[in-house]
């Protein structure tokens, strides 16, 4: 979830996968897939920054197996559970054996 601030104030969270669309109109309103529209203090940029990073530190927490926890304010997050450390090497299983 990012954490973003209403033009009026109030702090939020808001799912990033439910934006439809972000415009700066000059102030940044924020169209969710169902029509709601939020208008927030934060810029179009800041904006786009906020996803990208969440989207980031996401993927990298699936890759490392661990959690995923709020870190900051501003909506930053960091895996929950350290990297998983592996002395044995990996292994490849074919998902339909006898297709090659």
């Amino acid at each position: 979830m990012l954490q973003l601030t209403r033009l009026s104030g109030p702090v939020f969270a808001l799912n990033p996968d439910l934006i439809e669309r972000a415009e700066s109109t000059p102030d940044t309103v924020v169209t969710l897939v169902n029509g709601s529209k939020y208008v927030i203090h934060e810029s179009l940029d800041e904006l786009i920054t906020l996803i990208h990073e969440y989207r980031v530190q996401l993927v990298s927490a699936a890759q490392a197996g661990g959690g995923f926890a709020p870190t900051s304010a501003l909506g930053g997050y960091q895996s929950a559970k350290p990297a998983r450390e592996s002395t044995a090497p990996a292994t490849v299983v074919a998902l339909h054996p006898g297709d090659a």
